[in-house]
């Protein structure tokens, strides 16, 4: 037995030994630099101003012109081209021109450079030189799924100092990407590699998934034997190499096998574990169908002067008009009588409880989630609430922002929280409230991984030699 153990051991080892250096490495690059994203006060300051905007088709009938048969949103803009609805349904969006009803998708490069340009104006950005650079479904930047209702994307090189590209929505027109040199650079040396995110992969997402979780699950067997091993061998006298890596993996053993396992857990997708996300019945609770003819009580109330976007939203049945003012200031109100008459900055407790009181049975009163409660979700919004409402073994966390459910917490999920994320990147509570002592840790303890998996490289190669009589 134990000598099966050391020959799988030995040669998924030999197999995987670049693959650990090359995650240790990479971790270290991703803790400080995340992959590239488009950040909600980045979208928001490059915004254009709706006073002057002017509308002639009601919300309701471009919602009908759309086609999106469940459509629960729907949010106006103003383009470099005139002012845009973008209606929001389950599976997919549709932009539609405010002042026509036609569709709006962008299929012009010189509308999408104005766009691009127009947005980096509203940033303080420097685009006298902004040019098309591609217009593709896929890049190495533009592969994460939840850009798969806006592709292609056209990307728009800034060329400002900081070497800025941004990437237009052809189907709705708006910036969903940004990226810098900087960004791009490091994580090609982080994000990229540590996930193995070529672009000719990524695009491919069921091959993706597949891969990286087989891959991550044998290098979590070649962890766990490692183990096995080490302690099995404890007094073993070890010489050079071998004994560095014996000590090493000894002394950080606990570390090195659940940050495997952790970072295994990352793919699990739903395999084990729940995904956060409502059941096709919650789902459809939520999303009950929206009487848009309501839209025309809201319609009746004038957007705010100092209006950047306005969006219509069904929730719990009933329909919102949100006027986003400022990145943490809006104007909320509803379709009813009372609440169009007074207008508030947020949902409130009630009308949350109401809504969830849809999803499941034996729900508790909502409270406000703390800034560093142990299962963290984040507004659209600064400073906006974010309500959890525990019905019995289920958490659901409400934005009192905009409405939306932002994860859906059973049992299974909890659980994967601290088995993956804790475990992961060290998020715990504790450590999260001495960000210094944690980034010392995370740096700390990916080097020592790294200086065991060159050990293990060493060694690997050396018995290749052996092995094959490779010739030095």
């Amino acid at each position: 037995m134990m000598g099966t153990i050391v020959l799988v051991h030995r040669w998924l080892g030999i197999a995987f030994c670049l693959l650990f250096a090359m995650w240790f490495a990479t971790g270290i690059v991703m803790h400080f630099v995340p992959f590239p994203s488009l950040t909600e006060a980045e979208r928001f300051a490059g915004l254009a101003p709706l006073a002057r905007t002017r509308v002639t088709i009601a919300v309701g009938d471009v919602v009908t012109a759309s086609g999106i048969a469940d459509a629960g949103r729907a949010r106006l803009i103003q383009r470099s081209d005139g002012p845009v609805y973008i209606v929001e349904g389950s599976s997919r969006l549709r932009a539609v021109r405010a002042s026509d009803g036609t569709d709006a998708t962008v299929t012009s490069s010189d509308v999408a450079l104005a766009i691009a340009q127009d947005h980096a104006r509203g940033r303080g950005l420097d685009a006298t030189r902004a040019a098309i650079v591609a217009r593709a479904d896929y890049d190495q930047w533009s592969v994460p799924n939840g850009f798969d209702r806006h592709r292609p994307l056209f990307r728009v090189a800034l060329g400002d100092a900081a070497g800025t590209e941004v990437y237009v929505s052809s189907g709705t027109g708006e910036i969903v990407l940004d990226t810098t040199r900087s960004e791009r650079g490091w994580n090609l040396a982080g994000s990229v590699l540590h996930w193995i995110y070529p672009t000719v992969l990524r695009s491919n997402w069921p091959l993706w998934d597949r891969v990286v979780w087989t891959l991550s699950l044998l290098a979590l067997i070649a962890a766990v034997l490692g183990v096995v091993l080490g302690i099995a061998r404890i007094k073993v006298p070890y010489r050079g190499w071998h004994s560095l890596h014996h000590v090493i993996g000894l002394v950080a053993m606990v570390f090195l096998l659940t940050w495997i396992f952790s970072g295994w857990l990352s793919m699990d997708h739903g395999r084990l574990f729940s995904r956060g996300q409502l059941t096709v019945a919650e789902a459809d609770a939520a999303t009950a169908a929206t009487n848009w003819t309501a839209a025309a009580s809201l319609d009746r109330v004038p957007p705010s002067a100092f209006a950047r976007e306005v969006e219509w939203l069904s929730f719990n049945g009933k329909l919102y008009r949100r006027d986003r003012i400022a990145l943490d200031k809006q104007v909320l109100f509803g379709a009813d009588e009372g609440d169009r008459d007074r207008p508030t900055g947020f949902l409130g407790v009630h009308k949350v409880q109401e809504f969830v009181a849809r999803l499941a049975t034996g729900c508790n009163a909502p409270s406000v989630l703390a800034h560093n409660d142990d299962y963290p979700a984040q507004s659209s919004m600064p400073d906006a609430s974010v309500y959890r409402v525990s019905c019995n073994d289920v958490w659901f966390d409400i934005d009192g922002a905009d409405g939306r459910v932002l994860q859906r917490l059973d049992a299974s999920r909890r659980a994967y929280r601290w088995l993956y994320s804790a475990l992961h990147t060290f998020d715990f509570p504790i450590l999260m409230a001495h960000p210094s002592l944690r980034e010392g840790l995370i740096v700390g303890l990916c080097a020592l991984g790294f200086l065991f998996s060159i050990t293990g490289i060493v060694i690997g190669w050396r018995r290749l030699r052996r092995s094959f009589a490779i010739s030095p």
